[in-house]
Order: C-alpha cells, then sequence, then structure tokens
C-alpha cells in the first residue's frame, strides 16, 4: 500500500477495496478471522460496486441514493478492519489502521459529496 493520495473518489475508492481485500489474504485463517474476512470482503466490495452504480445513475435520487449505501458500507468495513487490528497480531496494526484512516477519508468525502449533492 503506497502513500499516495489519489484525487478521483472513484479510483481511491477502487484502491482501497484493492487494498482491503488483498490485506485480508494476508490474515492468519483462524477460525475467528475466517468468520470476519468475509464479512469485510462482503462491505468493501459493495463500496466498490455502489460507487460504480452511483457513477452511472439517470437521477439525482438515485445518485445521492447509492452514495447513502456506499457511506453505509465504507462505515461497516471500517468497524471490521478495527476488529481484524485488535483481534490480532501487532504485526498487521499498522497496516489495518491504514486502512482504517483512508476509509475515513472516503467516508467524508462521501458525506460532503452527498449534501452537496441533495442542495
Amino acid at each position: 500500500m503506497k502513500n499516495e493520495k489519489i484525487y478521483d473518489i472513484h479510483d481511491r475508492i477502487y484502491k482501497w477495496v484493492i487494498d482491503v481485500i488483498n490485506f485480508t489474504k494476508k490474515l492468519p485463517k483462524n477460525p475467528q478471522n475466517l468468520v470476519i474476512i468475509p464479512q469485510v470482503v462482503g462491505s468493501v466490495t459493495s463500496v466498490g460496486a455502489n460507487d460504480s452504480e452511483a457513477d452511472a445513475s439517470d437521477s439525482r435520487k438515485d445518485f445521492i441514493a447509492k452514495y447513502e449505501i456506499v457511506r453505509k458500507e465504507s462505515k461497516e468495513t471500517i468497524y471490521w478492519l478495527r476488529v481484524i487490528k485488535d483481534t490480532n497480531t501487532s504485526e498487521f496494526t499498522d497496516e489495518a489502521e491504514k486502512l482504517i484512516n483512508e476509509g475515513k477519508e472516503i467516508s467524508y468525502i462521501v458525506s460532503t459529496i452527498i449534501k452537496n449533492s441533495k442542495r
């Protein structure tokens, strides 16, 4: 995971999705992680899919609805990443924290997009 900032929200979300998926591949396959990994992968891929759908929406109402799902699913992904960070060995802490922070930034940006779209 590189530290370069991507300013196109669609590219940024896509990169975050890929980074989260690749992160989960590194986790130990213990019984707890085998329950959590599908949860985080499901929520983060929903972020990407709904972002793509929002980009192709036909109306402002549909655009806002899709981005509200993006925001909700990004918050869920952040939750699961926090659980992973707090229940695995310290070797995963830094990467999890970077992914959590990126998710928070994406969530803030999406919230701003939603707010501005409702005007």
